[in-house]
């Protein structure tokens, strides 16, 4: 290829990739628009959410009962044009009802794979996870990871795209299991969603006079055009200097005296597809120092484990990482 047809070709290049940036930035208003309709007063937390689908990643939301966990869920399901399921975790829940089992043939004298709702899902949402017993939620520690479930040693691919949404509250603890951090560590984000203002909760009230809240909510997309997004996603060009920053940011967590368990090397990769996302769903095709700060905290407080003094000081895990933040010198000053 002559000098002259290779930067034509990268031209080009460069312009296909705005177009695509472009069309994602509008493609994600779209939907921020519809399901804001049904989640009223928390932008912020609707746009980590689109994000994080963006990003391929699994969400926890963790709050108190009835501030529209569940109503995320439902809403994103229906304006992505996903395929839907909910499985409500209780203590009588097993790992197979989640991946499916096998059941002997007698006609050919073989084990047939049943299916479980697992199988079935672009989204799924595992409500209160916390319910469950640890055997359960290990069910899914496979399919978060890898995309796949494994039974009676076979493999079987999940649908793609394959995003867990998985809820939890604190209160009324009594008989909860705490999730283990292997398996906090594979969720991209745990956001809270908290109580609306009142103007917000007014609307709120309003938009529940109606049988179904979800009736006027209209599918912006599908699941083809959900894995295009993802992929650009990927493409979304991070400077060298950045990854240092966020290399600097999680080494600073496992050196920092208030935490007794630093970010892994799982969530400084989490922190840079979150920040891409971030960037594309400000119409962007790279990464700024802003939107690694903006995702930061969202990506990593559950991936930390503080110490007995940071408890004793009333210090959350948001407090300590913000103090990281403003403690960790960025590449360009900013």
């Amino acid at each position: 290829m002559t000098q002259c047809n290779s930067q034509r070709f990268y031209q080009e290049a460069i312009k296909l990739q705005e177009k695509t940036v472009q069309a994602i930035y509008q493609a994600t208003q779209y939907i921020n628009d519809e399901m804001s309709k049904v989640i009223i007063g928390k932008k912020d937390v609707v746009r980590k959410v689109i994000m994080s689908v963006l990003a391929n990643g699994h969400i926890l939301i963790d709050d108190v009962p009835g501030v529209g966990k569940t109503s995320i869920a439902v809403a994103l399901g229906k304006v992505l044009g996903m395929n839907y399921n909910r499985i409500q975790f209780t203590p009588d829940v097993l790992p197979s009802d989640i991946v499916g089992f096998s059941i002997f043939n007698r006609d050919n004298e073989s084990l047939v794979y049943v299916p479980g709702i697992i199988n079935k899902s672009n989204l799924l949402l595992a409500d209160e996870i916390n319910r469950t017993s640890s055997r359960t939620q290990a069910a899914l520690l496979e399919a978060m990871e890898e995309k796949q479930v494994t039974v009676d040693g076979k493999s079987y691919k999940l649908p793609d795209p394959f995003i867990v949404i998985a809820t939890q509250n604190q209160v009324g603890a009594a008989g909860t299991q705490v999730l283990p951090h292997a398996q906090m560590d594979r969720f991209l984000v745990k956001l809270s969603v908290g109580y609306p203002d009142r103007e917000s909760e007014i609307g709120i009230i309003q938009g529940r006079q109606t049988l179904d809240p979800y009736a006027d909510l209209k599918q912006v997309v599908n699941t083809e055009a959900i894995q295009t997004m993802q992929n650009s996603v990927l493409q979304v060009t991070i400077k060298d200097e950045l990854v240092g920053y966020i290399a600097d940011l999680v080494n600073a967590s496992r050196a920092n005296s208030m935490i007794e368990l630093g970010i892994s090397p799982r969530g400084a990769i989490a922190v840079s597809h979150m920040a891409k996302a971030c960037a594309i769903m400000s119409g962007r095709d790279y990464v700024t120092e802003e939107d690694i700060r903006d995702v930061f905290c969202d990506v990593c407080a559950h991936r930390i484990i503080l110490t007995q003094k940071a408890r004793a000081a009333n210090l959350t895990a948001y407090d300590v990482l913000l103090q990281i933040i403003g403690n960790v010198k960025t590449p360009y000053g900013v």
